[in-house]
């Protein structure tokens, strides 16, 4: 069977005649006319090759055919039912679902536990995963459904996405602590004399800080080259190296911060989402509570 053929009103039709034993009692229970019950019972017929039903009195008896697919047909157009509610409809607290995240850094350290805090008790089958995925693949992804959320510091500009932003953050200067070189604190001069970790996600190894310093003229000595912050404060306390640091991410580590010695704009992180899912109820809620547990990060 050719299941471009499948009219899925025709079993609405089959059903509601096997429920009510009559064509006018179907049309009733269905708000249509007679005839367009008995042309919609027609096609079916034709379709499974079939009379599905027997005129007996005045009552419209099923075949052994129809008793056969009641109950598939019915299940089928319930979950086709329930499908339909769950796209007006989302109750978190009975809700199975995995919202699935390519983020780094203060999303991944901050935002996530608390979002997993938050969701601990009044959603019990809401589950979180997170992955790396290239900037590149990131709507891609999200327009066939494998990914819901894309976040990080710096702007994305995509007619396919949607954007807000979440938290906001400063630079500091991380070290190990009793570090000998920086007692009396971190002022420019020894900020460049000291050897740095360097985070940047281009190839070429640039970061904002060195935006920042070459246009005051300067340039620091960096020795070491990461993509991500997560690998610095390990390095940081087996050496005399120092890094710079978004805030809300350096305050979770047992290390010296000091302010940074030079003027830095602020830093803004981005939520990132498909345009197809702005009206998603599902998404929308989960989108509010992202934003509900990032308020902290709102200001430095």
């Amino acid at each position: 069977m050719n299941l471009h053929r499948i009219d899925l009103n025709l079993f609405a039709v089959f059903d509601a005649i096997y429920t009510a034993g009559s064509l006018t009692k179907a049309a009733d229970v269905l708000c249509i006319t007679q005839p367009a019950v008995s042309n919609s019972l027609a096609r079916l017929r034709d379709m499974l090759n079939d009379p599905l039903f027997v005129r007996t009195g005045h009552t419209m008896t099923p075949t052994p055919v129809a008793q056969n697919i009641i109950v598939p047909a019915r299940a089928a157009l319930e979950l086709l039912r329930k499908s339909v509610q769950a796209s007006h409809v989302f109750d978190p607290q009975v809700a199975e679902k995995q919202f699935n995240f390519a983020s780094r850094d203060l999303l991944e350290v901050s935002i996530l536990p608390r979002l997993l805090a938050h969701l601990e008790n009044g959603s019990p089958n809401i589950t979180l995963a997170n992955f790396e995925i290239s900037r590149s693949k990131v709507v891609a992804e999200m327009a066939n459904g494998n990914l819901d959320f894309f976040a990080d510091a710096s702007t994305f500009t995509d007619p396919h996405l949607h954007k807000t932003c979440i938290a906001t953050d400063r630079y500091v200067v991380m070290a190990r602590k009793n570090h000998p070189l920086l007692k009396q604190g971190c002022d420019l001069d020894t900020f460049l004399s000291m050897d740095h970790i360097n985070v940047a996600y281009r190839q070429d190894g640039s970061s904002v800080i060195d935006v920042a310093l070459d246009n005051l003229g300067h340039k620091r000595k960096v020795k070491f080259h990461s993509q991500h912050f997560l690998t610095v404060p390990s390095a940081l306390v087996k050496t005399d190296m120092v890094a710079c640091l978004p805030y809300h991410l350096a305050k979770h580590y047992d290390l010296a911060m000091y302010e940074m010695p030079i003027e830095m704009p602020k830093m803004e992180y981005f939520l990132y989402w498909h345009v197809s899912m702005d009206e998603d109820h599902a998404h929308r809620w989960m989108r509010e509570q992202i934003m509900e547990v990032s308020k902290v990060y709102q200001s430095n």
